[in-house]
């Protein structure tokens, strides 16, 4: 069957879920307790009574469901190696501190001298803010480079363990005495793959950090490209990426030790721009006690009433990203003592708000306490 047999001779079923819905439903609809049916019976019985679709039509149709269904394992590259849009992509793509002491860096792509730039950034920050924490945000990001993600992980572990092993190769840490030995919160996201997934899950490994946000690509995996006909290559899933002593990545990705769920199109705002105050987040109220507290347009909270340190700790188990203050009573000449003027923006991404929560409060546990 021309291009369809040669690539998909034998792979049953699923070979014909161009659309995975309309797959699943078709799925649904049939008795559970039997297999499912032979590819080439279904496959025979489309093509000699579905009106208006060419032989052509099927193959392509079932080649993209194919795809489709397997997109953590199978992918269509534009060469071998890394594909144009992987090599293109930055690798560090920000660096800030927030709240004066929480160090911010962002992964673009997980390629060769990422580390070196990791380690330069943070050399930086650190010459000018005491650091409480370190926050790598992986959210977006990819690679297929798993040398450099190990290299990367390298930079946190102080003493000598086995990181990464991808078949082709495999690296351990150095023992150290500058390990970067910060508490490390880790962001990520559905959009999260390849090597940028290993970075996440060896980190975690071998030196604790926390994974927040949502399930990763699962497309951490040894790939091999294969040449096809029209110029294109199909790279395939020839083995798992071994991370540490605890066995093979999972093709379902990597679950986060805290769980953020934020919509798609709202992610990608927050994304861009931490301190964006969404049109659904700029309306809703929280009551403090009976009293309203709006968001104004300026990242700022707007008090209506006098706030208790109560009313605040319950808002900051609501609304982990928010960063209101407590506003202590008024002196006894009613002057205020909160100038409005001098309050900070608001972060209003969740995902990095629930992580600045998270290295603050260790960063209050780790302080001496005085008797």
């Amino acid at each position: 069957m021309k291009f369809l047999r040669q690539l998909i001779c034998g792979t049953g079923f699923l070979a014909l879920l161009a659309c995975p819905a309309m797959g699943r439903a078709a799925m649904g609809r049939a008795d559970v307790t039997n297999p499912p049916p032979d590819f080439r019976e279904v496959y025979d019985l489309i093509r000699s009574h579905l009106a208006g679709e060419t032989e052509a039509d099927l193959d392509q149709t079932a080649v993209k469901g194919l795809l489709s269904e397997l997109h953590s394992k199978v992918s269509l590259v534009s060469g071998t190696g890394q594909d144009s849009a992987a090599s293109e992509g930055s690798l560090l793509s920000k660096s800030a501190t927030y709240d004066g002491g929480i160090g911010f860096l962002r992964v673009g792509r997980v390629g060769d001298g990422l580390a070196g730039q990791i380690a330069s950034a943070l050399k930086q920050l650190t010459a000018s803010n005491q650091l409480k924490g370190i926050i790598l945000d992986l959210r977006f990001a990819d690679g297929h480079d798993y040398a450099a993600a190990a290299a990367a992980a390298d930079l946190f572990v102080s003493r000598e363990v086995p990181l990464l092993d991808w078949g082709s190769g495999s690296s351990r840490s150095k023992a150290k005495s500058d390990a970067i030995t910060f508490p490390l919160a880790v962001l990520v996201n559905h959009q999260t793959a390849g090597a940028a997934e290993a970075l996440a899950a060896v980190l975690r490994d071998s030196c604790q950090a926390m994974i927040l946000g949502t399930t990763t690509a699962g497309e951490a995996t040894i790939g091999r490209d294969f040449p096809l006909k029209n110029g294109q290559y199909l790279r395939i899933a020839t083995a798992a990426v071994k991370v540490g002593d605890t066995g093979a990545l999972s093709a379902g990705g990597i679950t986060p030790d805290i769980q953020v769920s934020v919509k798609p199109e709202d992610e990608k705002a927050y994304f861009a721009d931490p301190f964006k105050e969404l049109p659904v987040a700029a309306n809703l109220i929280a009551a403090f006690g009976g009293t309203p507290i709006t968001a104004n347009g300026t990242n700022r909270t707007s008090r209506a009433s006098h706030i208790t340190e109560a009313d605040l700790i319950r808002e900051r188990k609501e609304r982990p990203g928010m960063e209101l203050e407590y506003d202590p009573p008024a002196s006894k000449s009613g002057s205020a003592s909160l100038d409005q003027d001098d309050e900070k923006p608001v972060i209003h991404d969740p995902v990095l708000g629930r992580a600045l929560d998270l290295l603050k409060a260790i960063s209050v546990i780790r302080q001496p306490r005085t008797p």
